[in-house]
C-alpha cells in the first residue's frame, strides 16, 4: 500500500517518521508489528524508494493514528538492498552510478553457451546426414515453408518425384523405395529445422538483451556479427547442397553425386567459427561476472588476486602464444576432415600408421597429373592437395599427428614446476582436459579408419573434433584478463567495502 493509500485509510504519519523512511538508499520493505490489535488488511507492506545516496539507521520508528483515535506503535525494519545487488548489474537504473559501465548478467552468458550447444548439435547431425548420404534428398530451399515436412501421401510422392530427377537417384539410388526415401528426407529435414531453431534461439534473445541494455559495450558488434554469419550459414548450406544436384555430373565419366568438398569445408568451417565464438563469448561473460561479484579469476579467489602480474609473466605469455597456435592447428585439422568427408577419402588406406605398407604413398600417387586441369600443369600441387583423395587423407593424418604432438608438448610444459607455479589453476585444468580429449580423438580417428568409416564411429570422431576445440577455447578464456566493465565494477565494490 502506498503512502497515499495509507493516508486515505485514516493513518497519519509524523514528519520525523517520514524523514527516517526516505533516508534509505534502496527500497525499504516494512514489517509492521502491532502492540495492540489493528484492523486486518489496513497496512500489510510499506515500500519506499529513496532519492538519496546514503542510508540511515536500519530501524526507524513510525507513529500514526487512525481516524477512530488511539495510538498505534510500529517498528519499521529496513532491509536495504546492497548497492551492488547482482539484480541491478547492467541496468541503466538510478541505483547504478552513472560512471560505471554496463556489465552483462549471467542470463546473457547462459544464452550464449546454450546457443553454442545447439550449434554443436547441428554439427553432429550434419555429420550424420553426410554419412548417411541424406543431404541431397531435399531438392529445394524453402526457408519458411520448408519447416513442415510432407503431410500427406500425395505430398510425399511429389517430393519423391523431384528426387528422382537428381543425379544421385539416377546414378546410385535408382532402386530406392518411397519408405527408404522418407528416411533420408527426414534426416536432412531435421538438420535444416535445427538450423532454423538456432537462428530463432539466438536472434530473439539478442534483440531482447540489446533493447534492455544488458550487453557489455564490446558485445553488440560481436553478437550482431554472429547473427549475420548465422543467416549466411543457411544460404551457404543450400549453396553446398546445390553443387550435388547439378546435371553436369551426368556428363562426367566416373563422377559420384556428392557435394563440393570446398563448399562442405566452408559450411563446416563457418559452423566451427560460430561455435567457438558463441562458447568463448559466453564463457568470457560468465567469468567477468564472477570476477566482478566475487573476485574469482583463473581458479583463484580473493580481493587481492594478482591476475595482472600473472598474465605479465614471460612464461605465461609464452604459454598463451602457444595455446593460440595450437587452437588454430586444431581448427585446421578439423577443417581438413571436411575434405576427407567430401571426397570419401577415409575409405582408402584403411590402416595406421602405414599407408600401403609404407609411411607415405608413392609420389606419383600423391601428386597425380590426372588432377591437373591447366595445360602447363601449374595447378598440379594445389589440386592434388584439395581434390586427390589419397593426398587429402595423407594431409589429414599429418595434421592430426602434428596436433596430437603439439598438444602433448604443451601439456608437458605445464608439468614443469616453474610453469606450473606461474599458470592460473584453471588454465592447468583446461590443459589436462585438452590433452585427454586429444587422446580420445586420436583413438576415434584410428578406429574410424580401421573399421571402414562406420557411421557411429565417424560421427563420434567429428563430435570429438568439436570437443577438442571446446577445451582449447576454454583454455584461451582462462588466460584472458577480465573485461574493462568487470574491472570497473570490481574496483567500485572494493572501494565501497573500504569505506564501510
Amino acid at each position: 500500500m502506498t503512502f497515499f493509500g495509507a493516508w486515505t485509510q485514516g493513518i497519519r504519519f509524523s514528519p520525523r517518521s517520514l524523514q527516517s523512511i526516505l533516508a534509505g538508499r534502496s527500497c525499504l520493505r516494512a514489517q509492521l508489528h502491532q502492540s495492540s490489535a489493528l484492523s486486518r488488511g489496513v497496512f500489510r507492506e510499506l515500500i519506499c524508494r529513496s532519492k538519496t545516496a546514503t542510508s540511515s539507521s536500519p530501524i526507524a520508528s513510525l507513529r500514526f493514528a487512525n481516524l477512530r483515535g488511539g495510538e498505534r506503535h510500529f517498528s519499521l525494519r529496513a532491509s536495504c538492498r546492497p548497492p551492488f545487488d547482482p539484480r541491478f548489474f547492467s541496468r541503466n537504473a538510478s541505483t547504478i552510478p552513472a560512471e560505471l559501465p554496463v556489465l552483462s548478467p549471467p542470463p546473457v552468458a547462459r544464452w550464449l553457451i546454450l546457443s553454442s550447444v545447439l550449434v554443436f548439435a547441428v554439427i553432429v547431425v550434419g555429420g550424420v546426414t553426410r554419412l548417411t548420404e541424406s543431404g541431397l534428398s531435399i531438392t529445394e530451399w524453402r526457408p519458411i515453408t520448408g519447416v513442415l515436412p510432407p503431410l500427406s501421401e500425395a505430398e510425399w510422392k511429389v517430393e519423391f518425384e523431384k528426387y528422382k530427377a537428381t543425379p544421385e537417384f539416377k546414378l546410385m539410388n535408382h532402386s530406392i523405395t518411397l519408405n527408404e526415401f522418407k528416411d533420408i528426407f527426414y534426416m536432412e529435414w531435421g538438420h535444416r529445422v535445427l538450423g532454423r531453431l538456432i537462428g530463432v534461439a539466438f536472434i530473439l534473445p539478442l534483440a531482447y538483451f540489446a533493447v534492455r541494455k544488458r550487453l557489455t559495450a564490446t558485445l553488440p558488434k560481436q553478437l550482431f556479427g554472429m547473427a549475420l554469419l548465422l543467416g549466411a550459414q543457411g544460404a551457404l548450406g543450400w549453396y553446398m547442397v546445390k553443387s550435388g544436384l547439378e546435371d553436369s555430373l551426368m556428363d562426367t565419366p566416373g563422377a559420384v553425386p556428392r557435394v563440393s568438398q570446398y563448399r562442405l569445408a566452408a559450411h563446416l568451417g563457418t559452423a566451427f567459427v560460430l561455435y567457438a565464438g558463441m562458447l568463448g563469448t559466453g564463457m568470457a561473460a560468465l567469468y567477468d561476472w564472477r570476477y566482478a561479484t566475487t573476485g574469482k579469476w583463473g581458479g583463484l579467489m580473493g580481493d587481492n588476486v594478482q591476475w595482472k602480474a600473472m598474465l605479465e609473466n614471460p612464461l605465461v605469455k609464452r604459454f598463451s602464444r602457444y595455446s593460440k597456435a595450437l587452437t588454430a592447428l586444431v581448427f585446421l585439422t578439423a577443417l581438413s576432415g571436411a575434405f576427407v568427408a567430401g571426397l570419401d577419402a577415409g575409405l582408402l588406406y584403411n590402416e595406421f600408421p602405414l599407408m600401403g605398407g609404407r609411411l607415405a604413398p608413392p609420389q606419383d600417387e600423391l601428386f597425380s597429373k590426372a588432377y591437373a586441369k591447366a595445360p602447363d600443369g601449374s595447378d598440379l600441387w594445389w589440386r592434388n592437395i584439395f581434390e586427390n583423395p589419397t593426398t587429402v587423407q595423407f594431409d589429414h593424418r599429418c595434421l592430426a599427428i602434428t596436433t596430437y604432438t603439439a598438444t602433448a608438448a604443451l601439456y608437458a610444459m605445464t608439468r614443469n614446476p616453474a610453469m606450473r607455479a606461474a599458470l592460473p589453476p584453471l588454465a592447468r585444468r583446461m590443459m589436462v582436459a585438452a590433452f585427454g580429449m586429444a587422446n580420445v580423438q586420436v583413438l576415434l580417428g584410428i578406429g574410424t579408419l580401421l573399421y571402414l568409416v562406420p557411421i557411429p564411429l565417424a560421427a563420434a570422431h567429428q563430435a570429438g573434433s568439436v570437443m577438442l576445440l571446446t577445451t582449447m577455447v576454454q583454455l584461451l578464456v582462462s588466460l584472458r584478463r577480465p573485461g574493462a566493465a568487470a574491472r570497473a565494477w570490481r574496483q567500485a565494490l572494493l572501494a565501497k567495502r573500504g569505506k564501510a
